[in-house]
């Protein structure tokens, strides 16, 4: 009985001490935290701030690891003459952007299957243009592709009804992409930037416009977008710096703004255009802004396809850099584009075009009515306080209405 009793009093002895020392270790420590909330200037205790911290660390972890890739993505701009078609390629996965010409079926399913593609993740079609969409129904017909991607347009084209019964056929449907929406191609990161409004006057202008990036090169791709949506953009504040830039509208005169350009800032353009091509594309007004931006020029016209191949650190190509030359222009050697030259070539010169003009209107800018050739070759003025003025590159000023209409322009709906 004697040795039970002095191992019980032994047994409660060493329970007793370990209570108190819970009882003082939890006293000092709710005595630090109360410390450290009393003393703290800005009312937040060390422990929030070193959440904070981690939190801050986790970011920074995340940033870093999204930036780290394997292999490689591949960016093929198909020749298919005055169209866009350009596939994207990263591990196993595959996009193409736009399909040509009605008569570029053969070439896109040649040039495709050389690639050993297979399957498409995703088709993208910027706008219902024929040379935008004019083979998309023999790609999707040909080949398996999972999503269908294109904005809130239609026509009555016999190009776009082909374009969708093919879509319907195969089970899918078009879908429209939202601003600001994000999908996968492989470890490449595909961001939806335009259009950014549910009507346009101009039909380019609801273009897909899709910025990718992987590692740490990005992509810009603006089907034909042109001033207007540009302008959205930029009124929205997007984030539109990107190392090479798919020039709109094959390089014509009313895309790819001088603000649009100064925002992107990239250090090679692509411009998908057709050798000797009717609508004088690449334009004088374009190229002269490439040039003064030291831009590394790639052309199909004259690089025929162009392949953009980044690590995720570095891009190459796998043809030399084009010239600055535009339409109707010698290509002579000083037009040649050079992407180790270290001056911003903003001295260069920039050839005055003369233009001819009739008695009715003025070239000069101190006219007050806007007058500019759209898409569809069709003459339209806009007037100052007009929803599209501000927006509106002057191919030609018009002091009247009346001087405008004389000179066969109309007034824009809008």
């Amino acid at each position: 009985m004697r040795k039970a009793t002095v191992k019980g009093l032994r047994s409660k002895g060493k329970s007793l001490i370990g209570t108190l020392f819970l009882i003082v270790t939890m006293s000092v420590f709710f005595a630090g935290c109360s410390s450290s909330i009393t003393t703290d200037n800005n009312g937040q205790s060390a422990l929030v701030k070193q959440e904070e911290s981690l939190k801050e660390t986790e970011e920074k972890n995340k940033e870093t690891a999204s930036n780290t890739v394997n292999g490689s993505l591949k960016i093929h701009f198909i020749d298919v003459g005055q169209a866009d078609s350009i596939l994207i390629e990263q591990g196993s996965e595959a996009m193409l952007i736009d399909a040509g010409n009605n008569d570029d079926a053969e070439v896109l399913k040649a040039y495709l299957n050389g690639q050993n593609i297979e399957e498409l993740k995703y088709f993208v079609g910027t706008h219902k243009d024929e040379d935008h969409i004019g083979s998309a129904d023999i790609v999707i017909n040909s080949f398996k592709v999972n999503k269908v991607y294109f904005p809130k347009q239609t026509a009555t084209t016999r190009t776009f009804e082909d374009f969708v019964k093919a879509v319907k056929n195969k089970g899918l449907k078009l879908t429209v992409p939202s601003v600001g929406e994000s999908f996968k191609l492989g470890e490449a990161t595909v961001t939806v930037l335009a259009p950014n409004s549910s009507s346009y006057e101009d039909a380019n202008d609801y273009s897909i416009v899709l910025k990718v990036t992987y590692g740490n090169t990005s992509f810009l791709f603006t089907g034909d977008a042109e001033a207007v949506s540009e302008d959205e953009m930029l009124s929205k504040g997007m984030d539109l710096s990107a190392d090479l830039l798919k020039v709109g509208h094959h390089g014509s005169r009313s895309s790819t703004t001088e603000a649009f350009l100064n925002k992107v800032n990239p250090k090679y353009a692509v411009i998908s255009v057709g050798k000797d091509n009717s609508y004088g594309h690449p334009t004088e007004e374009v190229m002269n802004r490439l040039k003064a931006h030291n831009i590394a020029v790639y052309r199909t016209d004259e690089n025929g396809t162009v392949v953009a191949t980044s690590d995720g650190k570095n891009i190459s190509f796998n043809v030399e850099p084009g010239s600055y030359a535009f339409a109707s222009s010698s290509n002579s050697s000083s037009s040649k584009s050079n992407s180790n030259t270290s001056s911003k070539a903003g001295s260069s010169s920039n050839s005055s075009s003369s233009s001819n003009t009739s008695n009715n209107t003025s070239t000069s800018g101190t006219g007050k009515i806007k007058g500019n050739i759209n898409s569809k070759g069709e003459k339209i003025y806009h007037m100052p306080g007009g929803a599209y003025y501000d927006k509106t590159i002057a191919e030609v000023w018009f002091s009247t209405e009346e001087e405008a209409q004389a000179a066969g322009f109309r007034r824009s709906k809008r």
